[in-house]
């Protein structure tokens, strides 16, 4: 089943007014990348991207081709390390969080 228009419509109003929100749907993309639930992580972190900063002012931060980055989070996309981590920082640093490992 596909997403609807207005169900990312919703997403990107919330997540404009609720730091919170933004927030959690970070943290949670980077959970379920460290659970090895790649296709979660990756699809919130698209949803987290398109409600913010999006792909073309993510690729001109990044150096990196907007097109690329979204291959690379696509559901058959196979990021490396170096260009999720380099992602994953960049989007911590512009939301002022930093996210810290814990034994479980």
């Amino acid at each position: 089943m596909s997403i609807t228009r207005d169900f990312k419509e919703t997403i990107q109003a919330r997540a404009i007014k609720d730091r919170a929100f933004r927030e959690g749907l970070l943290r949670e993309s980077v959970e379920c990348l460290l659970a090895d639930d790649m296709a979660t992580g990756k699809a919130l972190l698209r949803d987290y991207i398109k409600a913010t900063i999006g792909f073309e002012e993510l690729a001109r931060q990044t150096h990196k081709d907007s097109k690329s980055i979204m291959r690379m989070l696509s559901a058959q996309g196979n990021p490396t390390a170096d260009n999720l981590f380099g992602i994953l920082h960049l989007l911590q640093k512009r939301e002022g969080v930093q996210y810290e490992l814990q034994p479980a």
